[in-house]
């Protein structure tokens, strides 16, 4: 991944039309900055919204760099278009990104590795309910923390669910963990250091993640030996598991004892916020760095850096967090 320098045209995507479209907009504008760095790079920076095939096609990258969140820009639908685009792009194909939005199924594919999950349900009408209170209320395919209720009684637990549903979210209830939040970071094959978030609230809520000066963010956090070692394990097995790739970052809870998998987030945030590349600087990658290496990963997926031309590519809540 040792490329010579080059006129790499980069295009980095930013908006996108789900709820974490202003997240976005900081995202990707920190990712454009970054790449300016990189003297091999001609950066476009584009606002969009849904856009199609054609349209990616008509940016003339040779990479794209999607940094959009939601169920729309990171959950499936873009990675089906930029893989019919035939331009290589950085971050998930489109199945490892379902399936990554998807909160449900990514449990099932912790469960299906041995890896520790609250335990949850899926709230259908009239359905039974199977986890008590105390719970998490959330929706299925939402990231930063969006509609995420912490539940204390039933009374509580029944209107998340209504207010959700209402907003015509498919919905989901998890038994509630408590304990400390972890996060583990990954960028390629290589497991950057865990960061432990402490909220001055309950949990680390939208306003935690991006307004609050409050949330502290500890740096390889005191940890008993084998619990450091079981999230960091944990973390690449349902990375492998999923058969994500280049950059995503996995959520847990420590109860004291065990590490719980919350969740895995397939395209972090990269606002001056963000636990991503907060931990890559901790561990010697400056963003610049850090932007320019996933770059490189998706042109080694195109098969041809000769000329720097894109050939043909493709190939809780407490937790539901971006940054």
């Amino acid at each position: 991944m040792n490329h010579e320098p080059t006129d790499i045209t980069v295009a980095v995507l930013k908006g996108g039309p789900d709820s974490e479209h202003e997240v976005s907009l900081a995202s990707g504008g920190q990712v454009a900055e970054a790449l300016r760095g990189h003297r091999g790079y001609r950066v476009v920076e584009r606002l969009v919204d849904r856009p199609s095939v054609g349209d990616l096609q008509e940016l003339g990258a040779d990479v794209i760099f999607p940094v959009l969140h939601g169920p729309w820009g990171e959950g499936g639908p873009l990675q089906e278009r930029l893989e019919a685009s035939g331009i290589p792009f950085v971050g998930c194909g489109s199945r490892a990104a379902a399936t990554g939005m998807n909160k449900d199924a990514t449990k099932r594919a912790c469960v299906r590795s041995g890896i520790p999950t609250p335990d949850w349900q899926l709230v259908e009408s009239g359905g039974s309910v199977t986890i008590p209170a105390p719970c998490v209320i959330k929706p299925v395919d939402e990231g930063s923390s969006f509609g995420v209720r912490l539940c204390h009684d039933e009374r509580q637990a029944t209107l998340a669910t209504e207010e959700l549903r209402d907003s015509g979210r498919s919905v989901m209830r998890e038994s509630l963990i408590r304990g400390r939040e972890l996060t583990v970071g990954i960028v390629g094959q290589r497991v950057l250091p865990i960061i432990e978030i402490r909220s001055a609230g309950h949990f680390y809520d939208y306003h935690a993640k991006y307004v609050s000066e409050e949330t502290e963010y500890l740096l390889r956090p005191s940890l008993p030996q084998e619990v450091e070692a079981d999230c960091r394990r944990h973390a690449l097995r349902l990375w492998r598991e999923l058969g994500a790739r280049d950059v995503g970052r996995i959520d847990f809870l420590f109860d004291g004892t065990d590490c719980w998998v919350l969740e895995i987030n397939t395209m972090p945030g990269f606002t001056e916020h963000s636990l991503v590349p907060m931990a890559a600087r901790h561990d010697g990658m400056d963003m610049t760095t850090l932007c320019s290496s996933l770059v490189e990963m998706a042109r080694d997926r195109a098969g041809d850096h000769s000329t720097g031309l894109a050939g043909g590519a493709p190939l809780n809540g407490i937790g539901a967090s971006r940054p």
